[in-house]
């Protein structure tokens, strides 16, 4: 039972054959931080394209996010890997898929909260081209703005939270009837799905509620091959696939020591058990934690080696290793596959255990960790002090000074070094509470890491150099969104610096104050400013000192950041 009442699949009931044969719909995925490139493929819209197809839709996907345009306007904005599309280029994309494909039933836009300027681009675009088309919103904007969505963009019909592979064929069903019998009679017959909400803003609306598939096996393979042809012909699954998931290459937080030249991403579970207070998950199952079978991830392994000959499967779910059962059986059987796949993921410090070694001989090269802070009173403030700190402290000098780190961590790292597995940690600063000798003590940990992992190479060296750089010194900015517990954490900033306004419930007004406060959430590394301009820090440290230290950290002099006082 879902936290939003009926579970999706039984609202739907019963699908047959080619049920929803006549349908068309178009899939939009929206452009994400603009300095990486696109490494992740859209396999949410993919996987609910699949499942369409299914019943006999005539599913299409246009993936805004999988272009970096190189040309003078890239290199007057500074970005060497390309920029995103402008407002015309995507319009003219859009155009000419619809050009292609004819008119659409539904066009369905979404990505994460950091999208909201794109996503009223597009529905503005959508509406103008697609009048009659029922437009619907989902993925992590949608599930954390909810029914305010409405306020800023109103050419929505419906929004769909949370996870979308059962609510996918309820909304197929509500347009099928509207579609045989206008809005009036559908309204009027009684036969929409209770996610119907009747006049909302001015217009019938509905509010798709998703959950947790029952069974995630049984959910169908990504329709990658969607991506195999954009409108001019463009194969946008081969630019994804010879772009590395992690590494320099891809400009992100994830340093390597090694390459791949052919890679694609999966998940292999969905949720999050634990309660990390900056992190929001709602728009993947919240805390309730499910994973596919360790056979089921062959199956699908095996599947992109055979078509698109790959060499790395990024498995990009944030704790993997969760359950020690699967990861004790994946030796045995990935060991099924008909290559030495390599493979990377993500899990927490301390589920690298023991579990390092069973995953190192399934063929897992690389594991990043969601470190954040090194500091005890900032991991405790983070709500990740339970399981990181559970293994007491230990002191390492680091450049003259004394820091205590969590023994947890040094030996996640250790662990994986022993195992041959790349240990990748990312960092956050300016934690709601961190203060400077906080922020110092996740430097001198990423400084550690560094002397670890050159430990016993000749400095200069190629093998030191590679060596030096695969340990990851960039560092994200504490950023409040909304739903997590440090938005409610900072609540009275938000009002001063950003004068958001919320409800009795707590939840933010959907007012045009939020709505500016949104529009700035692109890039978690940056630092947001108030309404006079003014850089907001929600941290302890000055904010000069904490400026000085941002700049240090993109520039990649973060030892500098020692010397601050």
């Amino acid at each position: 039972m879902s936290s939003f009442g009926l579970h999706p699949a039984d609202v739907i009931g019963t699908v047959g054959f080619n049920e929803f044969e006549g349908l068309s719909v178009c899939f939009i995925n929206m452009p994400l931080r603009e300095t990486a490139m696109p490494t992740v493929i859209p396999e949410g819209p993919l996987i609910l394209g699949a499942i369409l197809r299914k019943y006999g839709v005539d599913v299409s996907l246009l993936d805004l996010n999988a272009y970096r345009i190189k040309d003078e306007l890239s290199k007057s904005k500074g970005l060497p890997n390309g920029r995103h599309l402008t407002t015309k280029e995507a319009e003219n994309l859009i155009t000419a898929h619809l050009n292609n494909k004819g008119d659409q039933d539904i066009v369905a836009i979404s990505g994460k909260i950091t999208t909201l300027k794109w996503q009223e681009i597009i529905a503005q675009i959508v509406r103008r081209l697609q009048p009659d088309c029922f437009l619907v919103s989902g993925g992590g904007l949608a599930t954390e703005i909810k029914a305010g969505l409405f306020n800023w963009i109103p050419e929505l019909d419906a929004i769909a939270r949370s996870e979308g592979d059962d609510v996918i064929l309820a909304i197929a069903k509500d347009v099928k009837l509207i579609k045989e019998l206008g809005w009036s009679k559908a309204i009027k017959s009684g036969r929409l799905t209770s996610y119907y909400k009747g006049d909302v803003k001015g217009k019938p609306r509905f509010i798709y509620e998703g959950n947790r598939p029952r069974n995630l096996d049984s959910i169908p393979f990504a329709a990658v091959e969607l991506l195999e042809s954009d409108p001019y012909g463009n194969n946008v699954l081969e630019d994804y696939i010879v772009t590395p998931v992690w590494g320099l290459a891809a400009n992100n937080s994830s340093a390597t020591p090694f390459n791949m030249k052919r890679s694609l991403t999966t998940l292999s579970s969905r949720g999050c058990p634990y309660d990390c207070a900056f992190c929001y998950r709602g728009s993947q199952g919240e805390r309730n934690y499910g994973m596919r079978s360790a056979e089921n991830l062959v199956s699908h392994m095996q599947h992109y080696i055979d078509k698109y000959n790959i060499d790395f499967i990024g498995f990009v779910d944030d704790n993997f290793a969760v359950d020690k059962k699967r990861i004790k059986t994946l030796p045995g059987v990935f060991d099924q596959l008909s290559v030495n796949l390599r493979w990377g993921t993500h899990t927490r410090m301390d589920e690298a255990d023991e579990r390092a070694h069973y995953m190192a001989e399934a063929g897992c090269i690389y594991i990043g960790f969601g470190a954040e802070s090194a500091a005890e009173h900032t991991l405790v403030k983070m709500r990740k002090g339970g399981f990181i700190l559970k293994n007491g402290l230990v002191n390492k000098n680091i450049n003259g000074s004394t820091y205590e780190f969590p023994v947890t961590m040094v030996d996640a790292i250790k662990n994986c070094k022993s195992a041959g597995i790349h240990a990748n940690c990312t960092w956050i600063m300016g934690y709601p509470g961190e203060a400077l000798e906080h922020l110092k003590t996740s430097v001198a940990f990423i400084l550690w890491q560094e002397d670890y992992m050159t430990k016993g190479l000749t400095s200069g060296t190629p093998e030191y150099e590679i060596a030096k750089m695969s340990v990851n010194q960039k560092m994200f900015t504490a950023t409040a969104y909304p739903g997590t517990a440090m938005w409610k954490v900072v609540a009275p900033g938000l009002k001063k610096h950003f004068e958001i306004a919320f409800d009795k419930y707590g939840d933010p007004i959907c007012d045009d104050n939020f709505h500016r406060y949104v529009l700035e959430l692109d890039d978690a590394t940056k630092v947001l400013n108030n309404e006079d301009g003014d850089p907001v820090n929600f941290g302890d440290i000055r904010t000069d000192t904490f400026l000085r230290a941002r700049e240090y950290a993109d520039n990649g002099q973060i030892e500098k950041i020692l010397e601050l006082a």
